[in-house]
């Protein structure tokens, strides 16, 4: 699952997420205008497809650093109300499933249908 020997250092997107994650300005305008914020950290297509709406998988395979990734769900899909369904839960698992079952699968939080909530 883990990606350091594929991570680009160089990466806009990496050092964007750097930066939003610790800005609320750009927090909101990565909620409002994510496109037009990418564009000015240079943030290049493939990178910008892969986060909308974010696929951790996509996002590896292009250099983003795989501590990077929580912060880009919760971004993406807000930090609050985190139960079983939240949206960033099931990226990883759609994205992670022999993982995620080998982690979650004898615990409460496992989701066996992923389409169903």
């Amino acid at each position: 699952m883990g990606n350091v020997h594929r991570v680009d250092l160089t990466l806009p997107l990496n050092q964007m997420v750097f930066y939003v994650r610790r800005d609320a300005g750009l927090r909101k305008r990565w909620q409002e205008d994510l496109p037009a914020l990418a564009a000015e950290y240079g943030v290049g297509a493939e990178e910008l497809a892969a986060l909308q709406p974010p696929d951790p998988v996509k996002l590896m395979n292009v250099g983003v650093h795989q501590y990077l990734i929580p912060h880009i769900l919760r971004l993406t899909y807000g930090a609050t109300n985190m139960t079983n369904t939240h949206p960033a839960l099931v990226a990883y698992q759609q994205a992670f499933p022999r993982e995620s079952a080998a982690v979650l699968g004898k615990t409460k939080w496992h989701k066996t249908d992923m389409t169903n909530g």
